[in-house]
């Protein structure tokens, strides 16, 4: 079976389903807005004969999870896990300042790219296996978070859970520029740094101890972490009540991406032996967010093989490269589950007002996870 041919004569109703769930903004804030969208993707997916589980959620969008036969044969433990989201950074009404619209092969509109494309590719190579009767070897599972652009405990917690009772797992986020999958990620850090000190007038400065000084010299200490391949960005701070009263209390929260687990261990190593630099003065730390980072596997690295092999078959050239940002395909990676990330198509743009994907690359890419459905 030709995919590439089949589904560029399907290119039309790949742009209008692609349309239909854009216009479904879901910003990851607003639940009755991601449940909506929700409702109309997972209906797709109950035309592919797939069995949907919900997670109600009270504060997120409801979570999802499609489950796609394999053969009668497939292993119990041996499926293959897609891991999408629905959710993006663009809030509700941002669709009527930046309308999806096609020009020349750019397809542009609010999460488009990040990661719309994604839930269409599932859903078209899904279709297509149910109506041409194509048992695939594997059972395939497809779970559509809600929060993947926040975080959350819970969609986390499911995703290992799931991640470990599956054979490999196929992340659909965006591909590297020219195509690239992602086979490296940086982990991510939040951390909240509070200090406390002693509140004093500010013409005795000397009675008080001053906590936004404090957490000014120990900022700077951070930033001797930021070493090869460590970056550390202080994006919130805050403290002091008065200009004339010395602040008792300030606090940052920074930004940390990194490697390997190693560096992270690094990271929240030096927050734990911080030293007041002002007698009096003392720390408390939280970590608000941890997304650990995508390592380089060997089970991995023996799947990317495959899939380049698959590829080349269908006369694709396919690359792998790594990036800065997170994904849930992390999750998966950290816990020696074979993981590709970036099966996305390739595009620019992403949480841009310029974001778009390139058409060729969603069709290209929706055969291409077709065939490895079927032969992974």
């Amino acid at each position: 079976m030709d995919f590439s041919l089949y589904f560029k004569s399907r290119q039309g109703e790949i742009v209008h389903l692609l349309k239909n769930i854009v216009g479904r903004e879901s910003p990851s804030q607003d639940k009755k807005a991601v449940d909506a969208c929700s409702a109309f993707v997972v209906g797709e997916f109950k035309k592919t004969g797939a069995k949907i589980t919900r997670f109600p959620q009270k504060k997120i969008g409801d979570l999802h999870f499609v489950e796609f036969p394999g053969s009668p044969k497939s292993p119990a433990d041996g499926r293959i896990l897609i891991l999408t989201h629905i959710d993006t950074v663009w809030p509700v009404g941002k669709i009527d300042k930046m309308p999806f619209y096609i020009s020349g092969d750019k397809v542009y509109g609010p999460g488009v790219l990040d990661m719309k494309a994604g839930l269409v590719e599932a859903i078209f190579a899904l279709k297509a296996l149910h109506q041409l009767s194509l048992r695939p070897a594997r059972k395939i599972a497809v779970f559509i978070n809600s929060a993947e652009e926040t975080g959350h405990d819970v969609s986390r917690e499911i995703i290992a859970r799931l991640a470990r009772s599956s054979g490999l797992v196929l992340c659909l986020e965006p591909a590297l520029p020219g195509g690239a999958l992602k086979t490296q990620r940086k982990g991510r850090l939040v951390i909240r740094l509070e200090v406390k000190g002693k509140a004093a007038h500010a013409g005795t400065p000397e009675k008080g101890v001053n906590a936004i000084e404090e957490l000014v010299g120990q900022l700077h200490r951070l930033k001797r972490l930021a070493t090869a391949g460590v970056t550390i960005s202080v994006d919130l701070v805050g403290g002091g009540e008065k200009a004339n009263v010395v602040a008792e209390t300030a606090w940052a929260v920074m930004d940390m991406r990194f490697w390997s687990s190693a560096q992270k261990d690094k990271i929240v190593g030096a927050f734990k032996h911080l030293k007041p630099a002002r007698p009096g003065a003392k720390f408390k730390f939280d970590i608000e967010s941890l997304t650990p980072p995508m390592e380089k596997t060997k089970a991995s690295v023996q799947l990317f093989q495959q899939a380049k092999k698959i590829a080349a078959a269908m006369e694709i050239s396919l690359a792998e490269g790594r990036t800065g940002g997170g994904s849930d395909a992390s999750i998966a990676s950290s816990l020696g589950v074979a993981t590709l990330d970036g099966l996305g198509p390739d595009g620019d743009g992403i949480h841009a007002d310029n974001e778009h994907l390139l058409l060729p690359s969603l069709v290209q890419r929706t055969a291409l996870l077709t065939e490895l459905l079927r032969q992974l």
